[in-house]
């Protein structure tokens, strides 16, 4: 009598792990496209971090040009610009100190970002001339940008 619980058992066992078997793919399967997707995020990560780096260290760059320019000028010919003009010109120059150029995930790099932007416009709308920062999206361009 003891075989034929035996083979009851073997039984079970066979068709437990047969109905498991969909599972334990699944589990795998999900198990090694985590890892796939841990490695490739990362990579991709890394390069679209690196791109959008560079462009925010480009455009900044750009704007502390200006300000030195700007400057330069000013100390040649003190009145070259309106009080107007160099208020705007100083706030611009604070603005960049207080950049985090070594921390991107401060909560105020956008804050500061747009307030450059924004400083730069009036500057050029004040001296009535029309140069961009070619990186940024222009006015004319925003219809054409989507999320």
């Amino acid at each position: 009598m003891a075989s034929p619980s035996l083979n009851t058992r073997n039984l079970e066992d066979i068709f437990d792990s047969s109905l498991k078997l969909e599972e334990t793919h699944c589990d795998d399967g999900f198990r090694d496209g985590f890892n796939d997707g841990l490695i490739s995020g990362k990579h991709e990560g890394r390069e679209v971090g690196l791109k959008l780096g560079f462009e925010v260290g480009e455009e900044v760059g750009f704007y502390q040009g200006c300000i030195d320019v700007w400057n330069s000028i000013l100390r040649i010919e003190p009145s070259s610009f309106s009080s107007r003009v160099q208020k705007n010109m100083k706030q611009m120059e604070e603005l960049l100190e207080k950049y985090p150029i070594l921390d991107p995930e401060d909560e105020n790099v956008q804050e500061i970002m747009d307030g450059l932007r924004s400083k730069f416009r009036a500057i050029s709308a004040t001296l009535s001339v029309r140069f961009e920062y070619d990186g940024y999206p222009k006015v004319s361009d925003d219809k054409d940008i989507g999320f």
